[in-house]
């Protein structure tokens, strides 16, 4: 079946890659002066590199259908959710909620975003909450309208 809104997401803001690299530069340069004292820069570098690996391959794609909502946060989130099981949802400005990436325990419950403060807020008829963030926000209200009537 055809889905009626895809969304892809990454970290790609210029801002966050330049901070990564400035924090991968004083290791590295730690790592070098280490030949003539032992000064702890190789775990330092390792750590950043698993960092930027994981911002590399850190991606947010969001589907929904007729019948779900399927959220996947790779490598960390597998989640679909049947749109028998929502009772309300509607898209929000869910403003500054401590970050970007999966924010637990906020006012919204969990919420899964990348960037921006825009987002559909989804209550699940067993009182749990979330938003999953959205760079689409016109085309996701309109989705989110046409299943709403339904």
């Amino acid at each position: 079946m055809k889905p009626l809104f895809t969304e892809n997401q990454r970290f790609n803001q210029w801002w966050l890659w330049l901070l990564l690299a400035t924090s991968l530069a004083v290791p590295a340069i730690l790592l070098f002066k280490e030949t003539t004292q032992k000064s702890g820069g190789f775990s330092g570098l390792i750590i950043i590199v698993l960092v930027i690996i994981l911002f590399v391959i850190m991606r947010m794609k969001t589907t929904i259908t007729q019948q779900n909502i399927q959220l996947t946060y790779f490598p960390f989130v597998w989640k679909t959710i049947n749109l028998a099981d929502i009772e309300t949802m509607k898209v929000i400005n869910y403003g500054f909620v401590g970050g970007w990436g999966i924010r637990l325990w906020t006012s919204y419950g969990t919420v899964y975003n990348v960037r921006g403060k825009k987002g559909l807020y989804i209550k699940l008829k067993n009182g749990k909450q979330l938003v999953i963030g959205t760079q689409k926000p016109k085309e996701l209200e309109n989705v989110v309208e046409q299943l709403n009537t339904k």
